[in-house]
């Protein structure tokens, strides 16, 4: 078969929307769901904000823990408008959120970082946005992803395999990145997936 063709993510999601499930549909997202669901809902959030939403999959989880204000931000139009009921949405870029400081006492976000170059951008704007006692949980494709050799791959409609071009941040990075913009971290998760280490899930508290 023909190379995948590889993408920015603005422009793979905009193909992948057609198809884009608004539910955990692999076993990599599954896997990071069954850990990042139990986190949210041990947070008890009122203002919540979940960053790189795409079709919504984390909104159910965000409205079962409580939380009465439910904001989700994507930068693909085409993958929000397929999305599901739960929340307001907004399109944006998740490096310039357009939101005052300190407006959520929660910010998520699943699998979404790997498609930032700027680790340490992404990570100071979530920490700008955070009230005081907030908490920001986020999960990214782990370093043995890219060790591996694993690449992030669909089919269109139409049948063409794209590739999602990724940016491999290493625990250490995150771990850096979050020092510097004043979060102390309190949980790091690492499930698996057939005996290999999938996504990385981090809680940090503000």
């Amino acid at each position: 078969p023909p190379p995948a063709r590889v993408l920015p993510a603005s422009d793979a999601y905009a193909l992948w929307a057609e198809t884009y499930p608004p539910r955990a549909h692999n076993p990599v997202m599954a896997a990071e769901q069954a850990v990042m669901a139990p986190l949210l809902a041990s947070l008890s959030p009122q203002r919540a904000l979940d960053v790189g939403t795409g079709t919504g999959r984390n909104l159910p989880h965000l409205a079962a823990a409580g939380a009465p204000r439910i904001v989700g931000v994507d930068l693909s139009m085409p993958m929000l408008q397929r999305g599901i009921a739960g929340g307001r949405a907004v399109c944006a870029n998740a490096l310039r959120l357009p939101f005052r400081s300190r407006t959520f006492d929660v910010v998520c976000s699943s699998l979404m970082v790997g498609d930032i170059a700027d680790l340490d951008a992404w990570v100071s704007e979530a920490a700008r946005l955070l009230a005081r006692q907030g908490h920001l949980v986020y999960s990214d494709f782990h370093p043995a992803w890219a060790e591996s050799g694993w690449r992030r791959t669909f089919r269109t409609a139409a049948g063409e395999q794209i590739e999602l071009r990724y940016f491999s941040h290493s625990l250490s990075q995150h771990l850096a990145a979050l020092e510097r913009a004043g979060l102390e971290v309190r949980i790091i998760r690492e499930p698996r997936v057939d005996g290999r280490r999938a996504p990385v899930i981090v809680l940090f508290h503000a």
